[in-house]
């Protein structure tokens, strides 16, 4: 029997070499090396290009190839006094030389982390006298749920381990602040999350047509009693929100729901946890947003406008009652390498000098009132359903349909994009709207162009999605 002749294999064709990026180009580097070992949060699929950022003063940054860039974002809402502050730069190495770092546990503290903790106090609102030092806000919400149940254990209530929470709210992407984010991002592919979390309806005035009746807080008043009845109110350690929501696009409540809020979660024994990591230290033109609805936590998280971002550093507040029943006996068993760090207590220090001196509350409450009544002027366009916010944290939702209200198709992410190639305008967003927390130095000049580029590019984007080209 004939065997037939081996089938040779194809050739394999040898790999071709990637030829690097071009000699010379050090943007170029930097962004393949970027590729190379930097892992990206939130990176859209596909997407090869960088915007490699290379210096910043005042509400600018500049890139590598030397374009400037409108910070319409302050970042992630957290330089209240601008990129490239000597002032900040000075305090850290000053404190660098004289106690660069140390813990607060035990026995031990430190001068400046004292110093912080007073001034705090002395800004919070009345009943928040304690202060729990983390390095940022995530960080310090995983404290705050520890502290929540804690207390309830300490005061001989262990049954109340539930926490209540809101969709499109956010708190951090660790295992129990990723938990108590009502953002499906931040649960699907992670595996079961904190237990015992609920998330309910947020107080969503723009979104009331989707509620039941068109009283928003009646409505979410309805749902929380109807969960606190469920569960048990002798079992929710607390409830967790912020008093105006940021990644959810600057939803700002109707004025009598937190008030009516804290007085059914006070009836029941239940904490209230303000999430103030993005609307702290003058964002909204207070201190605190908390002080807008005349509502004193139990306790209050806080970060990324403490320093304005030039040191990682986080200040959780609690009331004499939560703080007694955690440093009861033994103390609070939980603590971090970075609580009450001195360089970072100093840039604080340092950072609050600054709001104050540069009277950067009041720039914005009067520079954000007149950016707010410039970006309603995008109202007019098809695709603008809403513009809200308070001082200088601001929204503008994006939608499909004025009468449906649903959010455009794909999300805002290329409004983004074209704002910051067509406009040279930093902004973040989410699905459904675009997020304007721009640093508190803004000035009306800056903010006339933040609005000019904004409504500049939303005139080009069609209810389908798309945009029309510049």
């Amino acid at each position: 029997m004939s065997t037939a002749p081996p089938v040779a294999a194809p050739p394999v064709a040898a790999p071709v070499p990637d030829p690097g990026p071009p000699a010379g180009d050090p943007t170029a580097e930097l962004v393949a090396a970027d590729r190379a070992v930097l892992i990206h949060p939130a990176l859209p699929a596909h997407r090869a290009d960088r915007t490699v950022l290379v210096r910043g003063s005042g509400c600018r940054v500049w890139d590598s190839e030397g374009r400037s860039y409108l910070d319409g974002s302050a970042v992630l809402g957290l330089s209240q006094v601008g990129h490239g502050r000597r002032e900040l730069a000075d305090a850290a190495s000053a404190q660098m030389a004289t106690l660069d770092c140390f813990h607060t546990w035990g026995t031990i503290t430190n001068d400046r982390a004292v110093e912080l903790a007073r001034r705090l106090v002395g800004l919070a609102p009345n009943g928040l006298d304690h202060v729990y030092f983390t390095s940022g806000g995530a960080e310090g919400v995983e404290v705050a749920l520890r502290m929540a149940r804690f207390a309830h254990h300490r005061n001989g209530e262990p049954d109340r381990t539930w926490v209540l929470s809101r969709r499109l709210g956010y708190h951090g992407i660790g295992y129990g602040s990723g938990s108590v984010s009502g953002l499906p991002a931040y649960h699907e592919g992670f595996g079961p999350g904190l237990p015992h979390v609920h998330h309910l309806s947020p107080p969503h005035p723009y979104q009331r047509h989707r509620y039941t009746g068109a009283d928003v807080t009646g409505s979410c008043l309805r749902e929380l009693t109807a969960v606190i009845e469920r569960i048990g109110g002798d079992r929710i350690a607390a409830m967790i929100g912020e008093p105006v929501m940021g990644g959810g696009g600057a939803v700002t409540p109707p004025p009598d729901y937190w008030p009516r809020v804290a007085e059914l979660l006070r009836s029941h024994g239940i904490l209230l946890i303000f999430d103030e990591v993005v609307s702290a230290y003058g964002r909204t033109g207070r201190w605190f947003a908390a002080e807008h609805f005349g509502v004193t936590p139990d306790i209050l998280v806080t970060a990324k406008g403490i320093t304005s971002g030039y040191v990682p550093h986080g200040a959780v507040l609690t009331t004499g009652e939560v703080a007694d029943a955690l440093c009861r006996d033994s103390g609070f068993p939980a603590g971090f390498t970075y609580t009450g760090h001195p360089t970072a207590c100093a840039v604080a220090l340092a950072n609050l000098d600054l709001i104050e001196r540069e009277d950067l509350l009041g720039n914005a409450v009067e520079t954000g009132a007149h950016l707010a009544a410039r970006l309603r002027e995008c109202l007019d366009l098809p695709v603008v359903g809403d513009v809200r916010g308070l001082g200088l944290m601001l929204a503008v939702e994006v939608v499909a349909d004025k009468h449906t209200r649903d959010p455009l198709p794909g999300g805002t992410a290329h409004v983004a994009d074209a704002l910051r190639t067509d406009a040279g305008i930093l902004l973040r967003v989410n699905p459904h709207a675009l997020v304007i927390n721009p640093p508190l130095v803004l000035t009306r000049a800056e903010a006339d162009e933040l609005a000019d580029g904004i409504h500049a590019v939303l005139r080009r984007v069609r209810p389908d999605g798309s945009l029309a080209p510049a």
